[in-house]
């Protein structure tokens, strides 16, 4: 292995002192500008890289924006996305970060803790389970399990996207719909299961109790109560699921029962993540904005590094949702 390249090795190439390397690569003045731009070429050349940490004890900024989520998924994938677009230019860079695999509530304080102080300046949270954190730097929340509350959050329109997708289904022809729904502790599955049962009790229809199930967000935990659901004496003709995991899962169960899609059943998910796009049939689904969360959560952060003085109420960002038809749904069978 090569050894790593040391502030010292640089000054010796460049023939100055260390500490004028030092003032160089740290953009303090006093130093003329060709000796300058020498310095930058050598370190360059050389590939010298500061130390997060010894950064950070000297200047207390890291310069770089921390993205926490419990696991790496097709939702959190598109948010720390759009997040790394946004720091683009900004010399702030991104440090993506996961204890390996679904986490327990309080998970947001564990990984902190790890963080801050001498690794980020400021955290973005993906889906936080708990309402604020203590802690030495400044968070930014979206998504989190339980709404807006002591952090700055950004979110996206769950109840009104709830409304899109079971109108589409009602506007189809279907008055047989059934909802898989996220965790019952979970704001946003709340809010899109309430935006499903306003739709159908504006059109007068009441869901069936055994339509209305749990798929937890994954895929592979929506198998089973979709099948169960598909398995009903009348089951549903369309579903709506909370999530595109879930809706996906509902496509495998459906394979699996010998159920066409969108023949006799018509799915419609909710994010719109790749996978949507790419499953078969392809998937019609509630659009949310979910690199512009991860950027938007990056700027709002960027706004407390800058000031931190300017943000005395936390501030909530609520992006719309839009309904995206592709070729899962289709009017009832005959």
């Amino acid at each position: 292995m090569a050894r790593r390249v040391t502030i010292t090795d640089v000054a010796r190439e460049a023939g100055v002192s260390v500490a004028t390397v030092s003032k160089v690569i740290n953009g303090r003045d006093g130093i003329a500008r060709t000796t300058a731009a020498h310095v930058q070429e050598v370190v360059g050349r050389l590939g010298y890289e500061q130390s997060i940490v010894a950064r950070s004890m000297r200047s207390h900024r890291t310069h770089v924006i921390g993205v926490l989520v419990a696991e790496f998924e097709p939702f959190s994938t598109q948010i720390l996305t759009g997040a790394g677009a946004a720091l683009e230019g900004t010399g702030y860079a991104l440090l993506a970060y996961t204890g390996g695999g679904p986490a327990a509530v309080g998970w947001e304080r564990r990984y902190l803790a790890r963080l801050s102080g001498t690794l980020v300046d400021g955290a973005v949270l993906v889906t936080p389970t708990i309402e604020g954190v203590d802690d030495e730097v400044p968070v930014v929340a979206v998504d989190p399990h339980a709404g807006p509350g002591a952090m700055p959050t950004v979110d996206s329109e769950n109840h009104e996207g709830a409304v899109l997708a079971t109108r589409h289904l009602l506007d189809l022809g279907h008055t047989r719909i059934g909802f898989l729904g996220g965790r019952p502790d979970l704001e946003s599955s709340r809010a899109r299961e309430a935006g499903y049962r306003a739709a159908l009790a504006a059109a007068g229809l009441h869901p069936d109790p055994a339509h209305v199930r749990s798929g937890e967000y994954r895929r592979a935990d929506a198998v089973e109560p979709a099948r169960a659901m598909l398995s009903t004496p009348h089951p549903p003709t369309a579903v709506f699921a909370a999530n595109d995991q879930s809706a996906l899962g509902i496509l495998d169960a459906a394979a699996a029962l010998g159920v066409r899609v969108p023949h006799d059943l018509s799915v419609v998910g909710f994010d719109d993540i790749p996978e949507a796009a790419a499953a078969t049939p392809p998937l019609t689904t509630v659009r949310q904005e979910l690199q512009e969360m991860g950027a938007r959560a990056v700027r709002l952060l960027l706004g407390v590094l800058a000031d931190p003085e300017a943000t005395a109420e936390p501030e909530h960002v609520r992006l719309p949702t839009t309904l995206v038809v592709r070729a899962s749904t289709a009017p009832p069978p005959a």
